[in-house]
């Protein structure tokens, strides 16, 4: 009897390995018979051989990036609990930083890596990039892993006497997190893709983002395709362990039911005008405070109003809205397409996850590297493979989109209450007549979260793969204006990327309100 658990679970180790070894033995083929691209896509002998000869270039690149992507994931998971904290327990501040909390996540770290590396020293752009990627992710975990917390457990703290404060420290804060976990599972690769971008776009002499541009013109794909793996690598073992940490504590927290509260009555009553007004104007303030306090020089800090003249009143108005408007109309379809083909394959996936467990074990593995290898690594080697059309755009977009959105909705899906699920199955419900009455509406909060998650990332996959390969849009817009100089455009479409991602995001605040209220009703 002992060797049945060890048995079973050398069955499963095997059922999720087996897929892993043959995909490496197709590529391992296909690399030899040169059948992608005539050689796009090198084999795995080649790229280790390749990784063999670059051996002694490697130590002090990886060294750096993990220097600037771990102290940014620290300090940036740090503010963003410590902010979920407040949000919650002070929802008037959340709903005040809204528009500043949209706006860091949707600012695009191609457009601000070369003014932080003119205007910070050393390895402070790549640190301060990399906070910005993990904040949005974790803050917004958090705050909804502590809203939705068995209200039973908080009424008897108050039943003993214990005020707001007692019931997060005793019952939400333990509740919330494997939802933090989880943040912190997409908050790793986006630390190291933040400062492999700010080492893209110029921040010094080692990293891998570095040695990927210095490595673009050699027509090596070998040399390319093992710094990207290197770079998945870094990614793979923060997502892994958090992913591991995150099962072990999933399975201690999980409860046997249920009984879920209901968010703060503040959060969901409109917005009033002065905290309307208060959650616009944050984030100019505190762009002119950033400008003053690290005194940028004025040609290249540009102000809100720096941008306003330049769009609408200088003498290249005219000019400057022709070509932004012909970017826009380029950017804005591909993005919504992406963003939607991504959500529906999420959701797809996680669905799976509970038919078909195998199905999922087998494609995870791809589309972990996917996820964890930086984009900017992961598109010249697309380019290489899929060319500069729109495949390429449209495969980006998904691929940064889908894999956030399937953590988030597979996390509500796995903390389900078993309860809740024995209730059908006692009445000979099939599992997905399970899962279409009880778990997909539980979870329903995630599957939202997961939107608003996803949306201000599909524009920033659209803009990356737009500036590396196809030359359109948005991104290639950006390009040009580094490339010129220009400044005040580089600024325009900054917060014009930005103005997009925040209408996105309150698009889906609205739909969500709107499915939640229903769900409430029936």
């Amino acid at each position: 009897m002992p060797a049945d658990p060890a048995r079973r679970r050398l069955t499963t180790a095997m059922r999720t390995l087996w897929p892993v070894l043959a995909l490496l033995a197709l590529w391992e083929l296909a690399g030899q018979l040169d059948w992608v691209a005539g050689g796009a896509l090198p084999s795995l002998s080649e790229i280790a051989h390749r990784y063999w000869l670059d051996r002694g270039d490697y130590p002090r690149h990886i060294q750096a990036t993990l220097i600037a992507s771990g102290a940014g994931f620290v300090i940036g998971n740090a503010i963003a609990v410590a902010a979920g904290l407040l949000f919650v327990l002070a929802p008037v501040t959340g709903r005040i930083a809204r528009g500043l909390n949209i706006a860091i996540f949707a600012l695009p770290p191609i457009a601000i890596a070369p003014i932080l590396a003119l205007t910070l020293d050393g390895m402070t752009p790549r640190i301060v990039l990399a906070a910005l990627g993990v904040y949005f992710v974790t803050m917004q975990a958090t705050v909804t892993g502590l809203q939705h917390f068995d209200s039973r457990a908080g009424d008897l703290v108050r039943a003993y006497g214990g005020g707001k404060a007692a019931v997060m420290r005793f019952v939400q804060i333990r509740s919330a997190v494997p939802a933090i976990l989880s943040g912190f599972r997409v908050a790793a690769p986006n630390a190291v893709l933040g400062a492999i971008l700010a080492e893209f776009g110029g921040g010094g002499r080692w990293g891998l983002g570095t040695y990927l541009l210095g490595s673009l013109g050699r027509a090596d794909p070998a040399r390319l395709w093992g710094i990207g793996l290197t770079a998945t690598a870094i990614a793979g073992l923060g997502y892994a362990v958090f992913a591991l940490i995150s099962a072990r504590m999933l399975g201690r927290s999980r409860s046997v039911t249920l009984n879920p509260a209901a968010p703060p009555a503040e959060s969901r009553q409109p917005l009033s005008v002065p905290v309307m007004t208060a959650s616009v104007a944050l984030p100019f303030a505190l762009w002119w405070l950033v400008l003053w306090v690290l005194n940028v020089p004025r040609m290249i800090g540009k102000t809100p109003w720096d941008v306003v003249d330049y769009l609408f009143f200088s003498a290249q108005s005219a000019q400057a809205q022709t070509r932004l408007l012909e970017a826009l109309t380029q950017t804005l379809p591909i993005t919504l397409a992406g963003m939607g083909a991504g959500l529906a394959f999420a959701f797809a996936l996680a669905v799976s996850s509970r038919l078909t467990p195998g199905f999922t074990r087998a494609f995870l593995p791809v589309a972990l590297v996917t996820q964890t290898m930086p984009l900017v690594a992961l598109t010249p080697l697309l380019v290489l493979i899929l060319g500069r059309g729109t495949a390429v755009t449209l495969w980006i977009t998904i691929s940064v989109t889908f894999f956030p959105a399937y953590v988030m909705i597979a996390q509500g899906l796995a903390q389900v209450p078993r309860a809740a699920l024995e209730l059908p199955r006692a009445y000979g419900a099939t599992a997905w007549r399970e899962l279409r009455l009880v778990a997909i509406p539980a979870s329903a909060p995630w599957a939202m979260a997961a939107v608003r998650l996803t949306a201000p990332r599909a524009l920033l996959g659209v803009m990356i793969a737009e500036w590396l390969a196809t030359g359109r849009g948005l991104g290639n817009l950006l390009n040009q204006s580094r490339g010129y100089m220009d400044f005040s455009m580089i600024w325009t479409v900054a917060l014009t990327s930005v103005l997009i991602s925040v209408a996105f995001y309150q698009i889906a605040l609205v739909i969500e309100r709107r499915v939640l209220a229903r769900m409430a009703a029936l």
